[in-house]
């Protein structure tokens, strides 16, 4: 009568074990943080549910607490992600590797396709600067992660301006807002723009025109003058 037993206790022993073994902490934090990221997009800081995102990742505010700190703790490890995450990409494209006005291409293209996939990524910097940028200021990080895309520029501009292609009064941290305004504002402002005007431009239709129109745009803007 004895053996039953043992073999229950050996098999919630190996159940115990194989959960442990399965568990794991930079998976649940990534869970977490792309659960969350969708939920302060869509809510705001001060509408975001902590509940919510602890009932989606099948976790508990326990957990979350233990991994972040607090409701503002994750906002800021969601805005540290999205960030890093756009800047690591940027980098992936290589194009220091390319002739200057091809790589400008690439950028621009990137640029523009990042935005228009990336919505949750628009609103949350639209939330961010609602707040004054509070929060990205405190993550120590931030700004050191982001010269890499301003040192891509500046770079581009540099070899474009050796070659003759480029000309050679253009700021890499205006020029960046420049490409970031144009690929912005056409998600970020989707809705009232297209209120205005009746019409939406995240409409698959106007996409490869928009795309098209803010690459040409940017590329004669920094063209050498003829």
């Amino acid at each position: 009568m004895g053996r039953p037993a043992a073999s229950s206790n050996s098999n919630s022993s190996r159940a115990g074990t194989d959960a442990r073994r399965k568990y794991d902490p930079e998976e649940t934090k990534r869970n977490i943080l792309e659960v969350a990221t969708a939920e302060f997009s869509a809510m705001g800081l001060a509408g975001a549910r902590v509940d919510a995102i602890a009932e989606r990742t099948n976790t508990t505010k326990r957990m979350l607490y233990y991994y972040f700190g607090s409701k503002e703790g994750l906002y800021e490890a969601v805005l540290d992600k999205v960030y890093g995450d756009i800047r690591a990409l940027e980098q992936d494209l290589h194009v220091s590797e390319l002739e200057p006005v091809d790589g400008m291409r690439r950028l621009v293209e990137f640029t523009f396709d990042y935005h228009d996939r990336h919505r949750d990524f628009v609103r949350l910097v639209t939330i961010e600067n609602i707040h004054g940028a509070k929060y990205l200021e405190q993550l120590k990080t931030f700004r050191s992660r982001n010269a890499s895309v301003i040192a891509t520029i500046e770079d581009l501009l540099k070899r474009g301006v050796e070659s003759g292609q480029f000309r050679d009064d253009i700021d890499p941290i205006d020029l960046h807002l420049m490409i970031s305004s144009l690929c912005f504002h056409r998600v970020s402002n989707r809705s009232t723009f297209g209120t205005a005007f009746g019409r939406d431009p995240s409409h698959p239709r106007l996409r490869a025109k928009h795309r098209e129109m803010i690459v040409d745009a940017i590329l004669r803007f920094v063209a050498m003058l003829r």
